[in-house]
């Protein structure tokens, strides 16, 4: 990954790792800030959309940032803010392709966007797991624009009601595969776990595929690029960083 440009970025909660052909510095770090500024106002304005674990309306007043939360969140059931870390990947990433980027990768603890132009290696980190950063996805350029987006109960500070040690979802939209990561995770739990919670995932629509490992067992369903077994993704590119 040598020739693509590092760049991290961060404002307040939010904190990116940006990998591109493109570094624009300066104006990466203003766009994060109007986006995350955008939304809080609106949140301000608007307290059911920060608290709500059930899908929200909003209206065409509503910035960028948070009709993309609500569209992904209606699709997947659950509140808007379980789009948020997925919905910043997205409209920074989009950023900067608009700015002539030929490839980028934005990661958003474990949240990714990814627009490629070479065949790029993704690991899966699941906590305890025996599958984990053992497996990831041998992503192809023709398969990105491409979101893939992570949900655990045991790494990280994400809110899951259920108990996978990794939820990992992909979609063209990065805010539609957390949204639906949030959606599957929370299904995950009870008898035959993998097994409900691949039932969760054919549910929603857009979701390309999803990939679910509890402990030993591991379960995938949809369209999902090749599954490689790998001990190091290029540049530790995770889904699911561990906070």
């Amino acid at each position: 990954m040598n020739e693509l440009k590092r760049l991290s970025i961060r404002h307040k909660e939010t904190s990116l790792t940006i990998l591109s052909t493109k570094n624009l510095g300066k104006k990466a770090r203003e766009e994060l800030a109007a986006n995350y500024s955008q939304l809080e106002r609106y949140i301000q304005k608007n307290k059911l959309f920060y608290s709500s674990y059930e899908p929200v309306s909003v209206g065409s007043e509503a910035p960028r940032i948070a009709k993309l939360m609500a569209c992904a969140s209606e699709k997947a059931g659950v509140g808007p803010m379980a789009a948020v870390a997925g919905a910043f990947s997205d409209l920074i990433g989009k950023f900067f392709l608009e700015k002539g980027a030929r490839e980028v990768i934005v990661e958003n603890g474990g949240d990714i966007f990814m627009k490629l132009a070479k065949p790029r290696k993704v690991g899966i980190y699941a906590g305890p797991s025996d599958f984990s950063e053992r497996i990831g996805f041998l992503v192809l350029p023709e398969e990105t624009p491409l979101g893939i987006c992570t949900s655990s109960d045991s790494v990280g500070p994400s809110i899951s009601l259920g108990k996978p040690d990794a939820v990992t979802t992909l979609a063209t939209s990065s805010a539609l595969a957390d949204a639906a990561a949030t959606a599957i995770g929370n299904a995950v739990r009870g008898n035959s776990p993998v097994k409900k919670g691949i039932a969760r995932a054919k549910r929603i629509d857009g979701l390309q595929g999803v990939l679910i490992i509890k402990g030993g067992e591991m379960g995938a369903w949809g369209k999902l690029p090749q599954i490689i077994r790998t001990k190091s993704a290029d540049r530790k590119i995770k889904s699911n960083t561990p906070a």
